[in-house]
Formats: structure tokens, sequence, C-alpha cells
């Protein structure tokens, strides 16, 4: 049986060393550090933890590792929602019984590292909160926070070394991996060191607090895959030249004449910005520099989709011309639909989530040979059959184009071009269907219509 304890009846705002020692007492758990729990009972840091999210009414709370709650105590009432991840079951069990009462607290007993994040992408806006374990804060930042992901925020606690190394700047001992990895996504500051007498029990070392905030459009495009090759690569021997290292095409000597490199440099010395430019430049799509042409010539139709002359892109969408489109949904062996998010470097739509594959037909091109064609150049699927799903008539919500909906059924791994595409996802209908109903706006009107039409509406 859960037993209460004081500071569940009105004072959570101020836990204690005692009350956390209580609380655990209560829950039947002894601290374990193969787990690395060390509870945070300092009610000052906790308070200044959670204002450094900036909680706005409208925000969805993640917070994973909650322990005792000692966070979240500070953010009811001032978010609209608190998902909390608990690994350890015991804790679990012991947050829902302390959060009955309290409807705008969702807990899941489960593993950070593997929580599904993809309910709460329709939970926007979303931002991450983890006094995160010392013994697994990598792998649950890399599930939470790798693109894509929904946060626009993230305030985190690890070891200091930790901290120090996701800050790190070129040159250093600390600068790595695992730098590059959040550096690519994310900006990371440093805001405060935390002493072991802020937990219970004590850790050995010191702990700190940083904030991160999504880069944006402060990087060019480039293959996130290809980027975490190449600094694995670079980092396997990081006293070493590193063009030994490097893939054969183009040569390191071409490269660095390029980047303004010497052939004897070594990872630690590039900077994040090189090693951007080092993914693109290794990046061998050949759409990887070109989101679209303003000078392409498509067939121009009428409202029954009969030609009646060309234009180009430009003149098509200027002027609202009708014109012809595919659409192709994706669908794995679980039912899961493929979506892509839109680079932010296209004319229409930038940055929101679209079809499987989509584009315009080329002037003369039908509409299945555009379809096979979109499926390779978007998500180098090649060879899969295309079944004709259904048509849509011109309208501003196509974006004027009459469309044709096609579907294949594939598994795999889609190796797309970061000019057009900034990631996929693969999504439960049941899921995408809640998705749309909260938020339309994530989502391309064309693959609006195309939704409606699959989902028989």
């Amino acid at each position: 049986m859960i037993l209460p304890v004081p500071w569940q009846r009105g004072i959570a705002a101020r836990v204690t060393g005692h009350e956390i020692r209580e609380a655990l007492e209560s829950a039947g758990v002894m601290p374990s550090r193969q787990l690395g729990q060390n509870f945070l009972c300092d009610p000052n840091m906790a308070r200044w933890i959670t204002d450094q999210l900036d909680p706005q009414p409208g925000d969805t709370i993640v917070e994973v590792g909650p322990g005792t709650g000692a966070l979240t105590g500070h953010l009811l009432g001032r978010v609209k929602r608190i998902v909390l991840v608990e690994f350890d079951s015991r804790l679990a069990a012991w947050l829902k019984s302390r959060f009955a009462g309290e409807p705008a607290v969702e807990v899941h007993h489960a593993d950070g590292a593997k929580f599904d994040v993809r309910p709460l992408f329709r939970q926007a806006p979303v931002k991450f909160l983890g006094n995160l374990p010392y013994s697994s804060g990598g792998a649950i930042l890399r599930n939470f926070l790798s693109r894509p992901h929904p946060f626009e925020r993230a305030v985190i606690m690890l070891q200091k070394e930790v901290i120090d190394r996701l800050a790190a700047v070129p040159r250093t001992k600390a600068y790595g991996v695992l730098t590059l990895r959040v550096q690519s996504e994310w900006t990371v500051k440093p805001l405060r060191t935390v002493p072991p007498e802020a937990f219970h029990p004590r850790p050995q070392i010191d702990s700190s607090v940083a904030l991160l905030l999504p880069r944006g459009t402060s990087l060019p495009a480039f293959d996130a895959r290809r980027f975490d090759e190449l600094i694995r690569r670079g980092f396997a021997q990081r006293r070493k030249q590193m063009g030994k290292h490097m893939p054969p095409e183009p040569a390191w000597e071409q490269v660095c004449g390029t980047l303004g490199l010497s052939v004897s440099a070594r990872a630690e010395e590039l900077k994040l910005e090189q090693w951007v430019e080092l993914a693109r430049i290794y990046d061998l799509h050949p759409l990887k520099d070109i989101p679209q042409k303003g000078d392409e010539v498509f067939d121009v139709v009428d409202e029954a989709d009969d030609v009646v002359g060309q234009a180009t892109r430009r003149e098509v969408h200027e002027n609202k011309l009708l014109h012809r489109a595919v659409h192709v949904f994706v669908v794995n062996r679980h039912g899961e639909l493929l979506l892509q998010k839109r680079s932010r470097f296209k004319d229409l739509h930038p940055g929101v989530w679209d079809s499987s594959a989509a584009g315009h037909l080329d002037c003369g091109e039908g509409y299945e040979p555009a379809a096979i064609r979109e499926l390779e150049e978007e998500m180098g699927i090649v060879g899969a059959e295309v079944e004709e799903v259904g048509r849509i008539g011109a309208r501003p919500e196509t974006g004027w184009e009459h469309v044709r909906l096609f579907l294949v059924r594939w598994d795999g791994v889609p190796r797309f071009p970061r000019s057009e595409v900034e990631s996929t996802l693969w999504m439960k209908p049941d899921e995408l269907e809640a998705w749309i109903a909260e938020r339309p706006e994530d989502f391309a009107s064309g693959f609006l219509e195309c939704w409606k039409l699959a989902r028989g509406k």
C-alpha cells in the first residue's frame, strides 16, 4: 500500500530532503546506484530549474526521470499538461497515486530511452525536462531530442562532465561525437552547477543544468545520417589525421581545398559548420542542392484536366493556373503511414508535414510515371508497385492542382534529399487522425485533402 506524505496535501512546491526520504520509504524504493538514482531535494533549486523552461499555460511538459516529483510539483497549475516518464515501476506507481487528483498529469512506467515520442507531436507546444540518470542520460537524449522531434525547448540536468561535453568547443578535450550530434540540432547553454548536497543520496560529482534550443535555420540543409557517419569516422582516432578515415570520393585534398583545411587536419580542429559542409560535400544524392527550380515547365490544364498550354513553375503558382500533381502514401507492414517533413527551403508549405512523396508532373508526363519518379527522387524507393487510390479536382486546398493519390506497400529505410525533405516519420492512422484533428496547421493542405480521400471522408 502506498501511504500519503505531508507534501501530497497542498505544499508540493516545498519538498525538502526529509520529505524526499519519506516519499522513497513510502514507495519502497532504496536509491539504486546502478540506475543512477540521485533525487533532487533542494526546493529552491527545483523551482529555479523549472523556471528555465519558461512554462506557459498552453504548454505540454515531458519530464523524464521525475523520481518523487520534486520538479513536477513546481509545474502544477502553470501548464496545460505534464507527461511523466519513470523507469522505476515502484516510483511510477507512487507517482500515479500522488497525482491521482491532478487531471493534467499523465504518468508512464517506461524506459525513457525507448519511449514512443510520436504521440507527442499533436500536443505542441511541447517542452522537455529531465533530471536524467547518469547511467542512461545519453540514450534518453537521443530518443527524445534527435530529428524528428516535437520539442521547442529542453532543460536537462546531468553530471557536469557530460554537460561540458555537450557545450564543448573545438580543440578541447571534451569536444567530440556527442558534442556534434547534439549541437547539429540544438544550441547548448550551460546554466548552473548543482552541488552534491542538493541530492539524496549525494553523488560523488557535481551536476549541471543546461538549456537547449532548436537551431532552426542557422545551418544549411544536410544529411544527418551522413553527418553522423563522418563524425564517427573522424573521431575514431581523434589524435590522428582525419583524411585517412574519410570516404574515397571526392578526394581529401579536393575537400580540404573547398573548406580551406589543412590536409593534416584532425577531427577536433573542425568547427560544427565545417562538419556540416563536410557532410554536404560527401552527400552524393543528385538532388541534394535542388529544392525546386522556378523555370521548370508544367502542363497547364482546364477543369476537366485536359492540357491547354504550358507555363513555368513560377507562372503556375503566381497566377494560380490549374496543373497536375501526384501524392503517394507509403504504408508499412504495421499499417503505419510514412510522413515527410517538407524542407524549409521549399517554395510552398515549408517545414510542414506532407505525404510520403508528392510532386508536379513534368510536361507530357503521365500520373503513374510521375508517382514512380517522385518515390525514387524523394524517398529512394525503387521498383515498388503503385496502386491508384483516387482523384481530387483542382481547388484552392490542393494549390490548384488536379491530384491523383497512389498507395505503395513498402518496408525499409527511406533515403531522401535534404533540399526536399527535412525528416520522415512513420505514424499509426489513429494517432495521425488525432494529430490532424488537434493541429491541422502542422500539415500541407494538399496532404489533408488526400488524407480525407484515403479515409473515405
